[in-house]
């Protein structure tokens, strides 16, 4: 019988946050076609927030003892992003923000354990 690598509760920051990083991805790609300083601001914090959730699935993987600290500063990152993706009407940006609270409220669960 194989055991878990990682516990529920790091199973689930993990799916979170692989769903951020694809929405953010998906976000930022529809932001660059857009000559809007703003749209380009959206994009440049998307792909921050990614970067971030990225390596938070990489520390949490490893069971990292620097994964709650990052999971905190990715919490951050992930409610800036969904704050900016929500200024704007569209179905991309709203799919965005949606992700990035979920990544946000598992991330810091993990880091308050």
């Amino acid at each position: 019988m194989a055991t878990a690598l990682v516990n529920d509760r790091v199973r689930a920051a993990l799916d979170a946050l692989a769903e951020c990083v694809e929405a953010c991805e998906a976000c930022a790609q529809n932001c660059i076609g857009s000559a809007s300083a703003e749209m380009a601001a959206c994009a440049k914090l998307c792909l921050d927030c990614a970067t971030l959730c990225s390596a938070c699935v990489t520390l949490l993987s490893r069971d990292s003892r620097f994964a709650a600290d990052l999971c905190r500063s990715c919490a951050d990152a992930c409610d800036a992003c969904a704050a900016e993706c929500d200024k704007f009407d569209d179905d991309i940006m709203r799919a965005c923000a949606e992700a990035c609270r979920r990544a946000a409220e598992q991330c810091r669960q993990v880091a308050a354990a």
